[in-house]
């Protein structure tokens, strides 16, 4: 599981940020205290000049310590996310696809139709596309669906995918379909909280349309 990328030591990013903006400051007053000492004594630095660069120094270390709290307020939130990405190992999820979730009865599918009609039919086929098989279910409504397929005679270990065809009279009806699938693992890679599926694919959060 590689929930610890994101699981740096904040303490260490901190005194790393106020080292640094402690280091601009110093260096900006060392500056400042030179040119003041080396100025022209017959045309001093004016109060406002002054007054302008201290401003701006403190203006940097301001950026500067705001940026340290929003990263650090990035981490402390991708890691509350990481944790509870834990909770979803073990647990099926929905999202669109193409695979055949395979039990021990058997496999089974869904699908959504956009619109009723009057001849759907599933065909099973390998992960290359060959038709191993196919199911008539007549008609059917709009709305999701789901069906089952003996999977007789087949090597458990061979992934299968469908497709379904939808028609109404004679044109064709518009079909998303879903894949049943288990999390086996949390990544964080780029920041951003996916995960691990059994069938070896990855997918962000925003792809898991149900849990159960």
């Amino acid at each position: 599981m590689d929930v610890g990328a994101i699981i740096n030591p904040p303490a260490t990013k901190d005194r790393a940020a106020i080292s640094k903006a402690q280091e601009n400051q110093d260096r900006f007053l060392h500056l400042l205290v030179a040119q003041m000492k080396n100025q022209d004594p017959m045309n001093p630095m004016e109060n406002a000049q002054l007054t302008t660069q201290i401003a701006q120094i403190q203006t940097v270390t301001g950026v500067e310590n705001l940026n340290a709290n929003i990263e650090k307020l990035v981490q402390q939130t991708q890691q509350a996310q990481a944790f509870q990405g834990v909770a979803m190992v073990g647990r099926d999820v929905t999202l669109e696809g193409r695979r055949l979730a395979v039990k021990s009865d058997g496999a089974e599918g869904s699908f959504n139709l956009e619109g009723p009609a009057d001849r759907v039919r599933v065909l099973v086929t390998t992960a290359a596309g060959t038709v191993l098989d196919t199911i008539d279910l007549g008609a059917a409504g709009s709305g999701q669906h789901t069906f089952g397929w003996p999977r007789t005679g087949l090597d458990p270990d061979v992934e299968l995918q469908f497709r379904v065809e939808a028609q109404r009279g004679g044109k064709p009806v518009n079909v998303t379909t879903y894949s049943r699938d288990m999390v086996v693992a949390v990544t964080t890679q780029g920041g951003k909280l996916g995960f691990l599926l059994a069938s070896g694919a990855r997918v962000g959060a925003d792809a898991i349309l149900s849990v159960d």
